[in-house]
């Protein structure tokens, strides 16, 4: 069964504006990155914040324009929680100014979002008013989002201010579902960022009972979110702004208010999609996430007891969670061809690293060689604290049976694939590349460069037409002796050498793809007609002669256009 973690983040544009302002103070670190824990740096850079340091009374430009010197005796100013000023981020709406979010302490003296900038200071004089930045919002969700690949490799970005994970399978790596939610709960409170979850079967029943569901976390047994969403308010189910204001002058403000209520009646009133999102919050239809990574069942993670951070120690993991998972892999029959390791430091910082193979496997001792080079280049900062490893392109894999397999051709192949993924590995999968086909007539087009990691296409080299092991890019002009009209060559000149031909095979007629040029430039100079030939010496060549005989402004040319082994 489906198990969903909704993550929401209340007030984030105003988080993520306090966690740039923060991070751009002059301290160096990265806006997008979690900042560090408290007793390494964090805290002191929350306390510079708070305390209005520079980072604070920078900012402050649009307040002032907004909020001239007092020239009378002000009157008390409004003090949130902890006597900070109550903070408001600006945002142009038809070329008005309004509030685009507001913190507790401006909400506490009845400021809200969407309400005009002119009002809000006429209210309160010494609102604190920055400019907001939507964009910058989104980018920091998705680091977050990133980030959380530690508790699963599948998150999604649930809206402005919200992630959905996909905790199936994986949350009895924490202990349960609770100690997970916990767990990510405490991390994201000790780094700055208020957040509630909640786990339910479906995306809709977490995101309710992550917004209204209570403080903390919220967590519904499996197939138990409808007692759970019944006494919660209509908004809950995520309905536009039509429908939640509708439902509630007919007196259904609550969520089983709409549980009796005939569907076709429901449906003819208000349209498809209340019936829609309560069916998705309940179970009883299908809702797609889109994650920012392919979900997998393959994945594993260890964490430490302590933080590591020495080189070997880094190996010594990477091999303990490979020989994990390649474990399952093996008892489940399967192997697979891309891995990522993911190394987590303390800081909230994650750095990937990725190996790939050119048959699909599951020798841990394998792919741990493969790994050990890239960890020189992890920083461990203060420590990593957690490994994660997925799995992708898994594919069935038949278990090895070495009397069977020990064949030359097989043992040939295994050390090809070897060296293959050594060098993709070290050099990097651009520098290493294979030739695989190409729907296309014209033969130097029939072949692109791929990918050497990863599956290769189904379809190969149709046997009945061969091609030279060595095609030239461009085919190079020869002078022959043949018979008309379709004769092959007795003997032709290449590079200076003058070859007697003893066996020959052919034509195959192959033409130009015409509709690649206009019209006026088609023509019978562009027909090829390939011969496969052998010389007195046993050399093979793939020549062709291109045009035909009895037009005498384009009379025919040979070609040689590659070598057979």
């Amino acid at each position: 069964m489906t198990r969903i973690l909704s993550v929401w983040f209340p007030d984030w544009p105003i988080t993520a504006w306090t966690r740039r302002t923060t991070c751009l103070s002059g301290d160096g670190h990265d806006p997008l990155a979690l900042p560090p824990p408290r007793g390494e740096g964090g805290s002191a850079n929350r306390r510079r914040n708070e305390t209005g340091g520079a980072s604070g009374d920078r900012g402050s430009t649009s307040n002032a324009s907004l909020h001239p010197a007092p020239l009378r005796e002000p009157v008390p100013p409004h003090e949130g929680k902890g006597g900070r000023r109550p903070l408001a981020l600006l945002t142009t709406e038809a070329g008005v100014r309004r509030l685009y979010a507001v913190d507790a302490a401006a909400r506490a003296v009845g400021l809200f979002a969407g309400q005009k900038a002119t009002d809000a200071a006429a209210l309160v004089p010494e609102l604190r008013a920055e400019e907001a930045d939507p964009p910058a919002d989104v980018q920091a969700l998705e680091a977050v989002s990133d980030w959380c690949v530690r508790y699963s490799p599948a998150v999604a970005v649930d809206g402005v201010d919200g992630l959905f994970l996909d905790i199936t399978g994986v949350s009895h790596l924490w202990g349960g579902e609770a100690a997970m939610a916990d767990d990510l709960l405490a991390r994201l409170a000790t780094n700055g960022i208020p957040a509630r979850a909640a786990v339910a079967d479906t995306a809709g029943a977490a995101w309710a009972l992550a917004r209204f569901g209570g403080e903390g976390r919220v967590i519904a047994d499996p197939g138990g979110q409808a007692p759970r969403l019944a006494p919660l308010p209509i908004t809950a189910l995520r309905l536009d702004e039509v429908s939640a204001a509708q439902l509630p002058r007919l007196g259904l403000t609550r969520i089983e208010r709409l549980l009796g209520l005939p569907r076709a009646q429901l449906t003819r009133r208000f349209g498809p999609m209340v019936l829609r999102r309560l069916d998705q919050a309940l179970g009883r239809a299908e809702e797609a996430l889109t994650f920012r990574r392919p979900p997998t069942p393959w994945f594993d993670r260890l964490t430490f007891a302590e933080p590591i951070s020495v080189l070997d120690d880094l190996v010594r993991a990477a091999g303990d969670i490979t020989e994990r998972l390649c474990r399952r892999l093996q008892v489940e029959g399967r192997g697979a061809r891309r891995f990522e390791l993911t190394f987590h430091r303390l800081d909230g910082k994650a750095f990937p690293t990725q190996a790939g193979l050119s048959l699909a496997g599951r020798d841990a001792r394998v792919l741990t060689r493969l790994f050990a080079p890239k960890l020189e280049m992890i920083d461990p900062g203060f420590g990593i604290e957690v490994v994660t490893l997925s799995a992708g392109g898994v594919e069935r894999l038949s278990a090895a049976q070495g009397s069977l397999d020990s064949s030359r051709a097989a043992l040939a192949e295994e050390e090809v694939a070897a060296l293959v993924d050594r060098l993709a590995n070290r050099l990097g999968e651009s520098a290493v590349w294979r030739a695989e086909t190409f729907e296309s007539h014209v033969p130097e087009r029939a072949v692109h460069p791929a990918s050497a990691v990863g599956p290769a296409r189904p379809d190969g080299w149709d046997p009945d037409k061969p091609r030279p092991i060595r095609l030239f890019p461009h085919p190079e002009a020869i002078a022959a002796v043949a018979e008309l009209p379709d004769e092959p060559p007795v003997a032709f000149t290449w590079r200076g050498r003058r070859h007697r031909v003893k066996r020959a095979e052919g034509p195959e007629r192959i033409a130009e793809e015409w509709w690649r040029k206009p019209i006026d430039k088609v023509g019978p100079a562009f027909v090829r007609d390939y011969y496969r030939v052998e010389d007195d010496t046993g050399a093979r060549f793939w020549l062709f002669r291109a045009g035909l005989y009895g037009d005498p402004e384009t009379p025919p040319r040979w070609w040689l256009h590659g070598v057979f082994a």
